[in-house]
């Protein structure tokens, strides 16, 4: 019996390598490269002929003028896209639930969930011809009697551009655990709150709402720990230098430092700093997930 119970589990291992096999190529052994960030990396001499500097990198990193600006424009871009996409794709669920029309339910999810599928790098594209200086956003502005501008190389406009931007992309995707769960409210709460004289409105606001807060507790925590991953896709395809100062977020100034200006040592360091600090977030939504759901991972 023990050993019918482990071939069939052998097999599950199996469908497994091959997950396992890609995790270990791209992510375990790509971590050994850190210790980059406690060298003076030259890729002419590698990892083991460059010269140790131990903590120097670091101290440069709190040090470089433009190194707070950079993680302020991350935290800002980054919390920005979580309140606004988990306001947004709370409403559509909840627009979405009152719909009885089925047909155009359907309709409605397959097109809002669409844009999710998109890469940013076709989006970017749409997005500049949207808001040039010629595009349909300017000339809607101009017939108003208002001035046109380049809104993607104003540092007004960027950074709330890329939250709304990255929450019309996602806010419908994010939306299905929120229909999944209202699935699960029980209908005799809806029958009681009708019997009470609560209209849609009220029975929404009263019954749907509250029975999806554990849900919606529970993602807003969950994505407290990628709160440093601010969408390097979509920044990188549409900010330019005249945007650094509002744009710039930790993700592209690691590209550019570390592709462009083949500084490997600062790169590394800086992209092992968001490491860390974000393994400390996600410890601490996990455990602030388990202390108010009872929601366990590890």
């Amino acid at each position: 019996m023990k050993r019918k119970k482990i071939k069939v589990q052998s097999y599950y291992h199996f469908m497994l390598m091959p997950g396992m096999i890609l995790l270990l190529i791209f992510a375990i052994i790509p971590m050994f490269g850190t210790v980059i960030a406690f060298q003076n990396y030259i890729p002419s001499k590698g990892i083991l002929g460059s010269a140790w500097v131990g903590l120097d990198n670091f101290k440069r990193l709190f040090m470089l003028p433009d190194f707070k600006q950079i993680l302020g424009n991350t935290f800002f871009i980054a919390i920005g896209k979580l309140v606004l996409g988990t306001i947004g794709s709370i409403i559509f669920a909840l627009l979405l639930n009152e719909c009885r029309m089925m047909r155009l339910k359907k309709t409605v999810q397959t097109a809002v969930y669409l844009p999710h599928f998109l890469s940013w790098v076709i989006l970017a594209v749409m997005f500049s011809n949207l808001f040039s200086l010629t595009g349909v956003v300017n000339q809607i502005v101009t017939f108003f009697g208002g001035e046109p501008t380049m809104f993607l190389i104003s540092n007004k406009w960027f950074r709330p551009l890329m939250i709304l931007g990255e929450t019309w992309k996602e806010f419908g995707y994010g939306a299905i655990i929120y229909v999944a769960a209202m699935t699960s409210i029980d209908p005799t709460l809806y029958e009681a709150a009708g019997m009470d004289g609560a209209g849609r409105w009220k029975r929404m606001l009263h019954v749907t709402l509250p029975g999806i807060i554990p849900q919606v507790v529970l993602m807003t925590i969950l994505n407290i720990g990628q709160v440093l991953n601010a969408g390097f896709d979509q920044i990188f395809n549409l900010y330019s230098p005249l945007v650094y100062e509002t744009g710039d977020i930790i993700d592209t100034y690691v590209y550019r430092v570390g592709m462009i200006n083949q500084q490997f040592s600062l790169a590394t360091t800086v992209g092992l700093f968001k490491s860390v600090i974000s393994f400390i977030l996600l410890f601490g939504a996990y455990k602030l997930a388990d202390k108010l759901l009872g929601y366990k991972v590890f």
